[in-house]
């Protein structure tokens, strides 16, 4: 059976992994986004704004792809402008789609905020129990997630095809320019660190450094999402993916300190901001790129500490159970160690630290 795919914000952190996996495997994959030069090896770029919606209906006119798979999520200042701005997006290519009744598919990437909220409340509140499981109820709170989901569950209804939510953790995962990369975040941070003599510290919170956590490798998360479109028993279900296993920051930290030939400082037991920390050296890695022959000298594309404080800064400890996956036949697994330490290589190699 031939495959087509549209991902949607393919040149992010989940669309790229997503458009190499599908690829592989021999479908034609449509990347959209609004500059898709970086929409993966082998799939066919198209330019538009999804708020636009007259410029999206130009530019999918001759799109008929069996799945489409939303990657993107567009950051306001307040939840309700999420809400409005992010749900909009999905209803808007559903729109413009010239046939959408020849869709099979249709998956949703989203996140752990399902469960701990959105960034202006995240984690508040004392409510927040672990593992997450899928059949916790949603939150009592405005939630953008909430807005998609709903957004793609009516374009479902309407139009017949299967549908599939996918909720990773924090993802690591090669991809430039990415509001949300904690590991290339950490990897210019630890570079910062090599370069100065700066103490490489972790600047999560206690939660974070003594509890149980997990992240999602992009690759796992492409498999996921590959395996959900095309497996009967994933249609129509919300699902949870991680690597499969947990950790522990005050050992994995000094384990990420080594690759980079430096020492992991002693933890302080209270949370730091690494968006502080990281404030005044958009110079610094300019002069660092240029010494270095690097590839990007604009820190901003390469990190985003902001984010990475949200991730490491949580209240609580995070474990996510992937029971439903296994049980509807997903077994694939991720040891975490190697997701940093193969994106912290691959960033070394395309020349993006040093």
């Amino acid at each position: 059976m031939s495959y087509s795919a549209l991902i949607v914000g393919a040149t992010g952190i989940v669309g790229q992994n997503l458009a190499a996996r599908l690829v592989a495997d021999g479908w034609v994959v449509h990347g959209l986004a609004r500059r898709p030069r970086q929409a993966g090896r082998g799939a066919i770029p198209i330019a538009a704004d999804l708020l636009d919606a007259e410029g999206l209906r130009t530019a999918l006119a001759g799109i008929r792809p069996s799945h489409i798979y939303f990657c993107s999520w567009m950051r306001m200042a307040t939840e309700a402008e999420n809400c409005r701005v992010n749900g909009a997006m999905v209803r808007n290519v559903f729109a413009a789609l010239p046939a959408p009744g020849l869709i099979r598919h249709a998956a949703l990437t989203t996140g752990l905020k399902h469960y701990l909220g959105p960034f202006e409340a995240y984690a508040q509140g004392g409510g927040v129990q672990t593992p997450f499981r899928e059949d916790m109820p949603r939150l009592p709170i405005a939630n953008f997630y909430y807005d998609q989901e709903d957004a793609l569950f009516e374009a479902a209804s309407r139009h017949g095809f299967s549908w599939s939510v996918h909720r990773p953790s924090t993802i690591i995962g090669h991809a430039v320019g990415n509001a949300m990369n904690m590991g290339s975040t950490l990897a210019v941070y630890a570079s910062l660190c090599r370069e100065t003599g700066r103490p490489f510290v972790f600047p999560g919170s206690p939660n974070q450094w003594h509890g149980l956590t997990d992240v999602t490798d992009a690759r796992q998360l492409a498999r996921h999402l590959h395996w959900a479109g095309t497996t009967a028993a994933a249609q129509n279900q919300d699902f949870n993916i991680v690597n499969g296993d947990v950790f522990r920051w005050k050992w994995l930290w000094p384990d990420l300190a080594t690759w980079f030939g430096i020492e992991a400082a002693p933890y302080p037991e209270a949370a730091l901001s690494l968006d502080e920390m990281l404030a005044e050296d958009s110079r610094l890695w300019t002069t660092m790129a240029a010494r270095h022959g690097l590839a990007e000298p604009d820190i901003h594309r390469v990190a985003s500490a902001w984010h990475t404080d949200a991730d490491l800064g949580r209240p609580v400890e995070c474990v996510t159970d992937m029971s439903k996956s296994r049980r509807a036949g997903f077994t694939d697994y991720q040891y975490t160690p190697d997701s940093f330490f193969d994106l912290f290589a691959r960033l070394r190699s395309e020349r993006l630290i040093p």
